[in-house]
């Protein structure tokens, strides 16, 4: 008797092999399950539930035995910055670093009552915030919150009918204007280079590879470093036109700062190219490690998308708890957004930049090691 041929296990066979061949395929896990795990985390790792930390140095004069200082300066998106130099503090407030100078003062109320002020009424305090036009952007969003603070704290030592005691005062004064695309703009040249780079040198090198072209001018006199950074090169090339025209536009239609003009722009172009060729070399490592062009792409997620969110592209890397702060400082894209935003606003030069440029220089000398152990002309 012939068996019914049954569509059910039919069904059941396909479906169970086709979910093993998912499994199998590193792409749908690492797209389905790892990248949501990273962003869960990143997100989660916002301090304090605000999207936002404003750091403050404090006054000379500023009074910090008083329940008003301990309140606000407790609050998880206030940061406190020590400074033992008082110039040093007003260049860090005109570059916009700080978001102000904090100073509160204890004061008592003059009523003329014979039990005396102290006695039997709380002290009223002066709040005041020295800011500069550079910070007037966070200024704007603090002071309501330093408002709310006060509010309930009042409720809470005296009740909800009385006078208040706290009188928040700002004291601003005008330098140069951070605008919010004066952070945009780096960042986005930053994410800009960092994929279009790595997917136009890997995928060129794979293919140059796989069609046998790399071998073939291997077998010719042009000199094999010649060969590499001849067609490097024309990416590079390519890649600095989008950098030249995305610094123009912003500066001429969107008010983006140039410090120093055009040698601004020149300082500005010339870390990119350092940056450039730092992507160049990872995009030869991915090209030569992989066993098919389908790899590609998750290589570079991988490389990117941290960077993507942890460098500052497109919010500061101050939202994130102090751990992890000193991780995304690791990352070549933080030191490359950091030493960009110096360069066209703070008006820094590239020298200026050391640190960061080192940062960078380091990470260049490290990945060209791993191209020239893993690197295949074949």
């Amino acid at each position: 008797m012939v068996k019914k041929y049954s569509q059910s296990r039919a069904l059941g066979a396909i479906t169970k092999a086709s979910f093993l061949a998912s499994l199998k395929n590193p792409q749908s896990f690492v797209f389905s399950l790892i990248f949501p795990l990273v962003f869960v985390f990143i997100f989660g790792a916002f301090s304090g539930g605000s999207f936002t930390k404003y750091t403050l140095a404090l006054s000379p004069n500023c009074d910090t035995s008083n329940v008003l200082y301990k309140t606000v300066s407790s609050l998880p998106f206030i940061v406190i910055k020590p400074f033992a130099d008082t110039a040093e503090m007003r260049k860090e407030l005109e570059k916009g670093k700080l978001t102000g100078i904090l100073e509160i003062q204890k004061m008592y109320w003059d009523i003329g009552r014979p039990e005396g002020p102290e006695k039997n009424f709380p002290p009223h305090f002066n709040l005041t915030i020295k800011s500069t036009s550079a910070s007037s952007l966070e200024l704007n969003q603090l002071i309501p919150l330093l408002e709310n603070v006060s509010n309930r704290l009042e409720r809470k030592i005296k009740g909800k009918d009385e006078e208040g005691y706290v009188t928040i005062k700002q004291d601003i004064y005008n330098v140069r204007e951070y605008k919010t695309i004066d952070f945009v703009l780096p960042g986005q040249i930053g994410f800009s280079l960092l994929f279009s780079t790595l997917f136009g040198i890997a995928f060129t090198f794979f293919n140059l590879r796989e069609q046998l072209v790399l071998k073939r001018f291997y077998a010719t006199p042009v000199n094999r470093l010649n060969i590499l950074l001849g067609i490097g090169f024309s990416r590079i090339f390519f890649q600095l036109i989008n950098v030249l025209v995305l610094i123009t536009v912003g500066h001429f239609c969107i008010n983006f700062t140039l410090a120093h003009g055009f040698i601004t722009f020149i300082e500005m172009v010339s870390l990119s190219i350092l940056f450039l060729l730092m992507l160049m070399g990872v995009g030869l490592i991915f090209s030569s490690i992989v066993k098919n062009d389908t790899m590609i792409p998750l290589l570079i997620n991988i490389f990117s998308l941290p960077q993507m969110l942890l460098s500052g592209t497109f919010f500061s890397i101050t939202v994130f708890p102090e751990w992890l702060q000193t991780c995304c400082k690791i990352l070549p894209l933080t030191h490359f957004n950091l030493a960009m935003r110096k360069i066209s606003f703070e008006g820094a030069s590239i020298f200026e930049c050391w640190q960061n440029i080192g940062a960078l220089g380091l990470w260049t000398v490290f990945i060209y090691f791993i191209v020239w152990k893993v690197f295949k002309w074949e």
